[in-house]
């Protein structure tokens, strides 16, 4: 019995077989097994980067350096806010973190610089 990789998706370790892809039983992620193979590649290659060029990594403290809005507040989260311990992800607001006074929010690594 061949060992087939875990979803590239959400990382479910029980993925089986169907035709010429393989499926995630989990989030019903399909994809082809030479892609997996290219995703794994790319997602190696893909740093995140802060404003002054720093790679962020899981688990770091950034700086806000620039006054964001906040959709639904009154307030902004100002400039000089410290976040800590923040997680990575994938899409347009690549970090995942609690900022003290919000709650929990999506951040571009644009407007964060590495304490």
């Amino acid at each position: 019995m061949s060992e087939l990789p875990p979803c590239p998706k959400c990382k479910c370790e029980y993925t089986y077989q169907s035709g010429e892809t393989i499926v995630c039983p989990e989030c019903f992620f399909e994809w082809r097994l030479e892609e997996n193979a290219e995703t794994e590649e790319t997602a190696a290659n893909t740093k995140i980067l802060d404003s002054n060029g720093n790679e962020l990594k899981e688990g770091d403290t950034v700086i806000i350096i620039k006054d964001l809005p906040v959709k639904g507040s009154s307030k902004a989260v100002k400039a000089g806010t410290k976040v800590k311990n923040i997680k990575l992800v994938d899409g347009d607001h690549n970090i995942s973190a609690k900022v003290d006074g919000f709650g929990a929010m999506g951040l571009k690594s644009e407007f964060v610089r590495k304490a």
